[in-house]
């Protein structure tokens, strides 16, 4: 028994060897909780000060340009300037934000404008950061422990995902949205003791001012990469057509229980946090683009056969199922692009696998909502599911390089392995 929970439970080689990541995941994990909770909040308050479904949908609305437009720059700078910098500056900028929404909550008349002005510069402030924060990765992690780092950094998401959200609404409805934000402009002063202590990570000697044209240099090494291009293309198919958080409260209703709402919205993070912690197998996966496919059908798959479900917990066993496969995915991906991407390059590629996984939910959401409009939730669900399988599998056949990628064979993966062993032997 000790020794399959020893090949399935998660490799700590990362935590225990690199002290810089052993900073940068505590880091990262005090600032989830904070930032999950304002998640919550913000909504909430916008609803409290309006009562306007539009003005709640409106404030996505808000942040779409700056995750844009931050994260394609962010990912410019990242491989431009240093990285720990980028990283502190953007938490010192994200305090800010976090202590402004709460001075306006504490106000006897806290105003709208606020919540859409501050929401969108702190969208903006991480987006720029996330690059940096990414690119970091495979800069303080041996080569032979990312798909570990990849496994250990959705294992903090996923207890993030589950945990803060409750831990939010509790507060912002016993206490207030005032503590809400309060508690998460102490989690980015608390994180800036952790990044503060994170070793200086310079630019590339041969690195680019940040500009458009090294975006565009990026962009460039991107598309002619057709592996990288196979990871950016399945994952934002998948997401587009079978994405259907928006379905949730109508299929909650039809089944009887609005009030388990926030069950099905907390499954897919459930299915992700097992399969993460149950993820050390994927260290011995080599052929990761055939992984992403088969995790992206089996996501595809879970939603059509969650449409034919009459049952609250087998709908939520099956959308856990999609989350499970959704989050295998994610880790081959980031193996992928950290074990791949050079260096000097890594951070701008960030800022591209940002909008990938970013823009693909909302625009799912936005086709199960016109779906929905035509067909009911049932048949926005599985009709997007088996969308989802049929693109994917269309995608698939039309990138071979994708398809049959490994990394033990792969040119740029084995080039970036002896580049950094080199580099780890320079340093000794």
């Amino acid at each position: 028994m000790l020794s399959v929970i020893k090949r399935i439970a998660p490799d700590l080689g990362p935590l225990r060897d690199s002290r810089d990541y052993r900073l940068l995941m505590a880091s990262g994990v005090i600032t989830m909780f904070g930032t999950f909770i304002t998640m919550v909040a913000l909504p909430y308050q916008m609803m409290e000060l309006t009562g306007s479904y539009l003005a709640v949908g409106l404030m996505s609305l808000a942040e779409f340009v700056p995750m844009v437009v931050c994260g394609l720059w962010g990912g410019a700078i990242a491989d431009a300037l240093d990285r720990r910098k980028i990283v502190l500056y953007s938490e010192i900028g994200l305090l800010v934000t976090s202590g402004l929404l709460t001075v306006n909550a504490l106000l006897p008349r806290p105003q709208v404008w606020i919540l859409y002005v501050v929401g969108a510069l702190a969208m903006g402030l991480t987006c720029l950061q996330r690059p940096s924060l990414e690119a970091l990765i495979p800069q303080v992690v041996r080569h032979d422990q990312l798909p570990a780092a990849a496994v250990l950094t959705s294992l903090r998401w996923n207890l993030g995902a589950i945990v803060a959200p409750a831990l939010g609404g509790w507060l912002v409805a016993a206490h207030g949205t005032g503590w809400a934000y309060g508690l998460d402009t102490a989690s980015f002063a608390l994180s800036l003791v952790m990044l503060w202590r994170i070793r200086a990570i310079p630019p590339h000697e041969e690195a680019q001012p940040a500009s458009l044209r090294s975006l565009l240099e990026g962009v460039r090494y991107a598309w002619s990469r057709k592996d990288l291009v196979g990871t950016y293309l399945v994952d934002i198919a998948a997401m587009l057509f079978a994405m259907s958080t928006a379905l949730y409260p109508f299929l909650a209703s039809q089944l009887g229980a609005p009030e388990a709402v926030g069950m099905l919205y907390s499954a897919s993070a459930v299915g992700a946090l097992i399969a993460s912690l149950t993820g050390r197998w994927t260290n011995r996966v080599h052929r990761h683009g055939m992984g992403v496919i088969v995790a992206a059908l089996l996501w595809g798959i879970a939603m059509a056969l969650a449409a034919l479900i009459p049952d609250m917990y087998a709908l939520f066993f099956f959308l856990a199922l999609a989350g499970a496969a959704d989050m295998i995915s994610g880790i081959f991906r980031l193996t992928m692009w950290n074990q791949t991407i050079p260096n000097e390059l890594r951070g701008r590629l960030a800022g591209i696998e940002l909008l990938s996984y970013a823009s693909g939910p909302m625009l799912g959401n936005a086709r199960a909502g016109a779906m929905g409009a035509l067909g009911g939730a049932r048949f926005a669900l599985g009709a997007g599911g088996l969308l989802c399988v049929g693109a994917v599998a269309a995608l698939a056949a039309a990138l071979p390089t994708f398809r049959r990628y490994d990394a033990r064979t792969s040119e740029e993966a084995l080039t970036e392995k002896a580049r950094r062993e080199q580099a780890e032997e320079a340093t000794a």
